[in-house]
């Protein structure tokens, strides 16, 4: 018996630290093994350059919708060659008024069916060949739609994700610390393979690739691995950049990703993303590594802190692992009254790490939504 408890406190510190602190500096030595692989082509795709479709997909963004209409049409590339529609995501309040005020060549009022059904919507309008999607909330660079379209002039890559940059001028969310790790994880997921992850704020499509999902079940998450499965590259274009503001408190971090997890678990566990088959091997070991066993921090955690318990009077390694846990969640607990970096970073980790698993409670209890609400403070 307490053979087989040793060997469940090591299998879970080992695949903590694997997905936690390890995968990064393997990633690291794998890339510099294999080298550095050509970049994606920066200047024009062809002449003339691709029609492009900008699909905006808005519920109640009357406070941003003008803004962002302006923005997309001040971007780098000619306008006869774009089409921004902005999908609204049932009525309510001005959105649509106000976005064809703006300018926007197209504005759906759609019934409220959620985000993705909306966007479903605006692609099924679109004349693009190319489709180009961000949220009412995320002003664009002006280069930011050539540099995310630059990449597709790789006949291989069937889906871009940009960089977002995260604003938060007085809260406590540590999001920005995280966010640059994950941003680095991405480039070099994208350079060795595909990457495993997108976001909401910057991304595109060819039309051919493009795939209705579920409801419930955002692009994020389901459209990288969903694209490597079919045959496609889904790549990272790191000058392609955005910024949108981020929730102001960890708390409210906390709420945001239990909605999110909420909208990834179903990915996870009836998308596709769990089933190996389609992946190359080293998109496998990225998927286990960066996702499934990420996602299953909260349960590695707790199998730790059981393991850690038991063992307590059996050697100094598991009083010194016992004495590491406590200070984590000491230090988590202080920093919900003390702003000192290091002390927000473990509330950050332990809060965010928790929202896994509340995410995964909801979704099994209550099932999902497909529509969505602004997190507070972002607009």
């Amino acid at each position: 018996m307490a053979g087989a408890v040793r060997g469940l406190f090591w299998i879970s510190a080992l695949l903590l630290a694997w997905t936690q602190a390890l995968y990064a500096p393997a990633l690291a030595l794998l890339r510099r093994a294999l080298g550095s692989p050509p970049t994606a082509p920066s200047g024009p795709l062809g002449a003339p350059l691709p029609r492009v479709s900008l699909i905006v997909a808005a519920y109640r963004e009357e406070a941003v919708i003008a803004a962002k209409v302006a923005n997309a049409l001040a971007l780098d590339w000619p306008r006869e060659r774009l089409q921004l529609i902005v999908a609204v995501d049932g009525d309510g309040d001005a959105t649509a008024a106000l976005a064809r005020e703006a300018g926007a060549d197209l504005v759906l009022e759609l019934p409220r069916g959620g985000k993705i059904r909306a966007q479903d919507a605006a692609v099924r309008a679109a004349s693009g060949e190319l489709l180009a999607f961000g949220d009412a909330n995320a002003l664009w660079q002006p280069g930011a739609l050539r540099a995310l379209l630059a990449p597709f002039a790789d006949a291989r890559v069937g889906y871009v994700c940009g960089r977002v940059e995260f604003t938060n001028e007085a809260g406590t969310n540590q999001e920005g610390v995280y966010w640059r790790y994950e941003l680095w994880l991405r480039a070099q997921e994208s350079a060795l393979a595909s990457v495993t992850g997108g976001n909401g704020a910057i991304y595109a499509v060819r039309r051919e690739a493009y795939v209705e999902v579920d409801p419930i079940m955002g692009h994020d998450l389901s459209f990288p691995f969903r694209m490597v499965k079919n045959g496609w590259r889904a790549v990272y274009a790191a000058d392609a950049r955005a910024s949108e503001k981020m929730v102001p408190s960890i708390e409210g971090e906390w709420a945001r990703k239990r909605r999110m997890m909420s909208h990834g678990w179903p990915i996870v566990v009836k998308g596709g993303l769990l089933d190996p088959r389609g992946y190359p091997p080293l998109y496998a070991l990225m998927i286990a590594s960066h996702r499934l066993l990420r996602y299953g921090t909260p349960l590695l955690h707790l199998l730790l802190a059981g393991a850690t318990l038991a063992l307590l009077g059996r050697g100094r390694v598991y009083r010194a692992a016992a004495a590491a846990q406590l200070a984590l969640a000491g230090a988590a607990l202080a920093g919900g009254r003390v702003r000192a970096r290091p002390l927000l970073v473990a509330r950050y980790y332990a809060l965010t790490t928790a929202a896994l698993a509340a995410g995964l409670y909801d979704w099994l209890r209550h099932g999902t939504p497909a529509g969505w609400e602004a997190p507070e403070g972002t607009r």
